[in-house]
């Protein structure tokens, strides 16, 4: 394990049009035309338009004259959107969070490419093959209402009082990057997916129930319709802003330490893309020092470059945050291998 030296980021959602995809078809698509479309799991874009996406993609237009067209969703619903359009390929760049930006890769859904300054990401940021590339680095973590729960809980096992029933509530695992990212913390922190899937089963009875997209669960806590839910640091810390009931927080098995791990928001360019040069120069540009000196400002995340160093007031808050906290790193391999297993173990523990 490490202590903290630097976050990263994560994700979930129902399916939002963010702007009206008019994509084209196939081979009419005109691969000069000024356009480039983004799938993308949710957290990056603002809700009132102020986020780090919001700014780069207006940015970028003036810049190139390229339009960018957004479409979001959850980690998993966003791979499995591009999968389904396979054969007729609609989407440029596809932004996602461990373990689905492996996944899409597996699936040949991604080209090789790595974007000018994707040498000052650290290698366990970017694929060996060079088909992804961390964009915003974040962690996993969880929140809660600051005014129902001025204290934060301590522990998983604290969640199991009868105080959470019906209070609490996690995003879907395999539908939502935080609600697979609970699965992992948990298999993690109890030692194995057996006793993960023990403490889930127990857990359930305090759960609200299912729901695709970690970022609609914050406005729920900040209400007080909730005391706690997961989420990522990136996406809650920017959400606080506007909701100023959220807590972060990172749970611990009881008698250790609160423990989280990397969940960046990755980068890829589709493979047959329709507008693959305008993809390049989106990712080229999302990776830029420019760029990266606003992940935090604006977005709440961290840069993925290393040699952006953010001194803006959010990272130095963020840092405090992350104080104390143990990171660990998954093996994104053996969850990319059995995250079906995995999954499948969860539904039946909690009968979902």
């Amino acid at each position: 394990m490490r202590t903290y030296a630097k976050p990263v980021a994560a994700v979930t959602g129902a399916l939002v049009l963010a702007a009206t995809l008019t994509a084209c078809e196939g081979s009419s698509a005109a691969s000069d035309e000024k356009v480039v479309t983004v799938y993308s799991a949710d957290g990056l874009k603002g809700e009132a338009g102020d986020g780090w996406y919001d700014k780069v993609f207006a940015d970028f237009e003036k810049q190139t004259g390229i339009k960018v067209k957004y479409v979001e969703g959850g980690s998993g619903e966003m791979v499995q959107r591009a999968l389904r359009e396979k054969s007729n390929t609609q989407a440029d760049v596809l932004v996602t969070l461990p373990p689905f930006i492996q996944q899409a890769g597996s699936k040949g859904l991604l080209q090789k490419y790595e974007p000018k300054g994707a040498d000052q990401v650290n290698g366990g940021d970017k694929s060996g093959d060079g088909t992804w590339t961390s964009v915003v680095n974040n962690y996993f973590g969880f929140v809660h209402n600051k005014k129902e729960l001025p204290g934060a809980p301590k522990t998983w096992e604290e969640l199991l009082d009868a105080t959470y029933k019906d209070k609490l509530q996690y995003s879907t695992p395999g539908v939502a990057g935080d609600g697979t990212a609970v699965l992992i913390k948990a298999m993690h922190d109890f030692g194995g997916k057996e006793p993960a899937m023990e403490y889930l089963k127990k857990l359930q009875a305090n759960n609200v129930g299912p729901s695709s997209s970690t970022s609609k669960l914050a406005p729920k806590v900040d209400k007080g319709e909730l005391l706690v839910a997961n989420g990522d640091v990136q996406m809650n810390f920017a959400q606080a802003k506007s909701m100023p009931n959220l807590g972060i927080w990172f749970p611990a098995k009881d008698g250790g330490k609160p423990t989280t791990f990397a969940l960046p928001y990755a980068a890829g360019l589709v493979n047959k893309a329709p507008h693959t040069e305008n993809g390049k120069k989106l990712l080229d540009f999302m990776l830029s020092e420019g760029a990266q000196r606003e992940v935090s400002a604006i977005g709440g995340g961290f840069p993925a470059r290393k040699d952006v160093k953010a001194t803006d007031a959010n990272a130095i808050e963020l840092a405090k945050l992350m104080e104390g906290v143990e990171v660990f790193e998954p093996d994104w391999s053996d969850i990319d291998e059995n995250l079906t297993a995995y999954v499948d173990a969860w539904k039946s523990a909690t009968g979902s």
